[in-house]
């Protein structure tokens, strides 16, 4: 799987986060879709750089996280 660093100025992204995250902070993470590319990047400090996988390799790892 490649990974890369996504500047944290990647503008016009729609980002989402889990309806499972609450409000009492945590662990969560928010994606961005794009046409070949999924972003991700920690919801608790979003100017950090984010993560950018590319769609198979996104719906291969939700797919082994929700077995």
């Amino acid at each position: 799987m490649k990974v890369n660093e996504t500047p944290s100025a990647v503008g016009d992204l729609l980002w989402r986060k889990s309806s499972y995250s609450g409000g009492a902070g945590g662990e969560c993470i928010e994606v961005a879709d794009c046409v070949q590319t999924v972003h991700i990047r920690d919801s608790k400090d979003t100017s950090r750089p984010a993560l950018s996988v590319g769609a198979p390799a996104w719906a291969a790892f939700v797919g082994s996280a929700v077995r």
